[in-house]
């Protein structure tokens, strides 16, 4: 799916959710008192974009049926800006915990969504919000099924804060750990990184490039259920690299598995704006943060076909073998630069690209 495909999909839910006329055009502290301007305030958005069997019972929590071993993740969203280009925290909140359930090896079903408003954002925009969770929701396959919304008062928030459980059942062919990484296994990331940290930065610091530099936020889960399908247990480990970049994931796993892994510069998809982005800013890609990209470990013996799935699939265009796992200089990250120069890949350290997620 083009990026314009995927605009155009998300202008379509928009019209097909049209705000309706309401008798306050912000949210107010009396909308999180419990009392009557909550339940309009529930009524005439949550309820209504999200609107489900399960959520309609508009009870305190939801009864699930699930069968087998069972994922469960939490997280919470402080993005600033709260709109960016390719998104919104809506999106993101939604995006983001349906790919951590992803990297368990667990197929999303269901999620709780709780809202933290500060007194004073506009009806419009919060509006906006739930139609972007309504769409990710859609094109993820997920269910909103319970929540909780609470106002704070001006300058006790930043606009919106959103908080996500979500709760998944582990595919049957999944078995992923960190300790069944092995020497010989290559190193997979599955397309373009460090596009979502540039994005949020370009907002932020209100830089202008060539082109617009959009937030790769999407779900992962389907082309990881895929991968699944087909290579079961040769997927070895699934890893997001969202704060951090992949610098960070990348020593993570070194420093767990008491291994070595060899990267190779060249590999390393980066679309050419983001990468002139960094040099301009000063930043290394491998420690930008992504929102809509996972690295994946894998028997060597599979690499290749693993990559030629992940490309058939419409976010893993620019799929790669980056790597591999070596006993070479254990518990380090050794990345080869396109002129053969040789250095460690250390943890990042301190704070790169603050509230991106």
């Amino acid at each position: 799916m083009t990026v314009s495909n995927l605009k155009e999909k998300k202008i379509k839910m928009r019209l097909q959710c049209p705000m309706p006329k309401l008798d306050f055009d912000i949210i107010t502290l009396g909308h999180g008192s419990g009392g009557l301007l909550t339940n309009r305030l529930l009524d005439s958005g949550v309820f209504d974009v999200l609107k489900n069997e399960l959520l309609d019972r508009r009870h305190d929590g939801a009864v699930l049926q699930l069968n087998g071993p069972t994922a469960f993740t939490t997280d919470s969203f402080v993005i600033s800006p709260v709109f960016f280009p390719g998104g919104n925290i809506g999106e993101l909140a939604v995006n983001g915990t349906v790919n951590d359930l992803a990297m368990c090896g667990a197929i999303p079903r269901y999620l709780s969504l709780s809202f933290i408003i500060e007194e004073g954002l506009e009806m419009e925009a919060f509006w906006d919000i739930l139609v972007a969770i309504k769409f990710a929701c859609a094109e993820a396959g997920v269910t909103v099924v319970t929540g909780d919304t609470k106002v704070v008062e001006r300058g006790k928030g930043d606009k919106i804060f959103i908080n996500t459980t979500g709760i998944g059942e582990v595919h049957a062919q999944a078995q992923i750990d960190i300790s069944r990484v092995k020497v010989g296994d290559k190193v997979i990331v599955s397309d373009n990184i460090a596009t979502h940290g540039i994005a949020i930065m370009s907002v932020r610091e209100g830089l202008e490039f060539e082109t617009t530099i959009e937030s790769d936020s999407r779900n992962l889960n389907h082309a990881v259920k895929a991968l699944l399908d087909e290579f079961g247990l040769q997927v070895h480990l699934l890893r997001d690299p969202t704060r951090g970049g992949l610098g960070t994931v990348l020593t993570e796993v070194a420093r767990d598995t008491k291994l070595g892994i060899d990267v190779h510069q060249k590999d390393i998809p980066v679309d050419e704006q983001v990468s002139g982005a960094c040099e301009i800013l000063g930043l290394d890609p491998l420690y930008v943060a992504n929102e809509g990209v996972f690295m994946t470990i894998v028997d060597g013996a599979v690499a290749d076909a693993v990559v030629e799935k992940l490309r058939t699939h419409e976010y893993c265009q620019h799929a790669s073998i980056i790597g591999e796992v070596t006993e070479a200089h254990p518990r380090q990250v050794v990345l080869t630069s396109g002129i053969g120069g040789k250095r460690v890949v250390n943890m990042l350290v301190g704070e790169q690209l603050p509230r991106i997620c």
